[in-house]
């Protein structure tokens, strides 16, 4: 019964791996803890306070959010044409000569001819789109003042797990007043969109197939 046991707690583990990621990391970040603060003195200033009174709430320390607006796409066309035309002729003759050997042979005219001909054209395109919304963690400050930025969100569905990752560095002057940036303005962005479930597992060829796959030649 024993290894029956570990053989469905192996498959029940494989059902629910975290697929693997290229994104910074770590994919958040706690705020640095603030320096103890000096007892109000009932001014509506109080020194030692993180951000002014007047100041905009923007993303600018480690531990703070920032949305990232997600407008991605992508479109890829590539068409290639080769042709080749190739000829060849070889003509000769045995003239007829009195005193030689192989009277046969003589007077025989050889034409010899070939030819090649290839024609080969191919094309490929490639349309991608990817649209939504993720709030990220600030993970660290650049010297520069440019922001590394790394989120994840998750979502289950059923027995599907979706998740959705991004990372890179953003220059603060690019986030807007309600603290979002566009994605194309995320410097070093990688950007992920996997599941892991069923539905995932049933568009992957078999490892038997991919073998079969990679040894046959034909």
């Amino acid at each position: 019964m024993k290894p029956l046991a570990l053989l469905a707690l192996l498959l029940t583990a494989g059902c629910t791996t975290v697929p693997p990621t290229n994104i910074h990391q770590p994919m958040t970040a706690r705020p640095a803890p603030r320096a103890e603060l000096p007892p109000a003195n009932g001014a509506i200033w109080q020194a030692g306070q993180g951000r002014p009174l007047f100041e905009d709430r923007r993303a600018r320390y480690v531990g703070d959010t920032i949305t990232v607006r997600i407008t991605e796409r992508t479109t890829a066309t590539a068409q290639s044409n080769r042709k080749l035309d190739k000829s060849n002729s070889i003509s000769a003759s045995v003239g007829s000569l009195l005193g030689l050997p192989g009277k046969t042979l003589q007077g025989i005219n050889l034409n010899a001819e070939s030819a090649n001909a290839f024609d080969g054209k191919g094309e490929a395109a490639n349309n991608n789109a990817f649209t939504g919304n993720i709030t990220v963690t600030v993970i660290d400050v650049l010297p520069n003042g440019n922001l590394l930025v790394s989120g994840e969100k998750q979502v289950a569905i059923g027995q599907e797990q979706e998740f959705v990752r991004i990372s890179g560095v953003v220059n603060p002057s690019f986030v807007d007043a309600f603290n979002i940036v566009e994605s194309s303005k995320v410097a070093d962005a990688r950007i992920e969109y996997k599941s892991s479930g069923q539905l995932s597992e049933g568009q992957i060829m078999g490892w038997m197939a991919r073998f079969f796959l990679n040894v046959l030649p034909f």
